[in-house]
């Protein structure tokens, strides 16, 4: 009993370590401080939101919103596996069992509008859809904060109640978009470099009895270049 006691005291203790971060540290695996990719809710017929779905009923368009989120967290269940902490695969496997029933209607109002609006080739064309609503979400340069936010927002998923997936996908595709915008973590995004400063010769003939630079004794080419190894700033 003594034991588990002492277990107990040293989690209070690492809670009350950890309680003072911020929620957006304290929830990051990845970054010491995870950039902002937040963004305004979306109903999905957002430039950039999903791809276009010409003449598409609301319904439609929430379906194919839905879609997009299945892709993207089904994209990190595969891409993101080099972090075991965000579990992006179990997310994955949860999202996709716990809101089976409104994916499926998803998929079902998807495929009936492109039955609708694709003619004979509609199959051709659902298929090319899919194709290229994944191939939107792959990246290389910003994988850090695409796996990061993925996982964040697979949690998110598994938390609303059957049938509420879409409030998800309203509230936090916008995010996750941004989130495949390479950017770096910000506990550096504050410092910046100064670049070397051109300096102007201190030869007695360049200067006149005012102490004006003559730029016709001196033209530019005579300039020197400052130092070159340029001083570092930081907050």
């Amino acid at each position: 009993m003594a034991f588990k006691l002492h277990r107990l005291g040293a989690l209070a203790g690492l809670i009350g370590l950890t309680g003072g971060m911020d929620a957006a540290s304290a929830s990051a695996f990845l970054y010491w401080q995870k950039p902002d990719f937040a963004g305004a809710p979306v109903t999905g017929d957002e430039s950039g939101i999903i791809l276009p779905l010409p003449s598409a009923t609301p319904a439609e368009i929430r379906a194919g919103l839905l879609w997009n989120l299945r892709a993207g967290l089904n994209v990190a269940a595969l891409q993101c596996q080099f972090e075991p902490l965000l579990m992006t695969v179990y997310n994955y496997n949860d999202v996709i069992k716990h809101h089976a029933n409104e994916l499926d209607e998803a998929y079902k109002t998807l495929n009936g509008y492109f039955k609708r609006t694709g003619g004979p080739g509609w199959q051709s064309k659902m298929d090319q859809y899919t194709t290229r609503t994944y191939n939107g979400f792959s990246t290389l340069n910003a994988q850090l904060g695409f796996c990061e936010t993925a996982a964040s927002i697979g949690r998110d998923a598994i938390g609303r109640p059957r049938g509420g997936l879409h409030f998800t996908a309203e509230n936090r595709m916008r995010e996750l978009r941004n989130s495949l915008i390479p950017m770096q973590d910000r506990l550096y995004a504050t410092r910046f470099y100064l670049a070397p400063r051109a300096l102007p010769p201190l030869d007695a003939k360049c200067w006149d009895r005012k102490n004006r630079f003559n730029a016709k004794k001196c033209p530019v080419s005579m300039v020197s270049a400052g130092p070159t190894n340029p001083a570092i700033a930081a907050r």
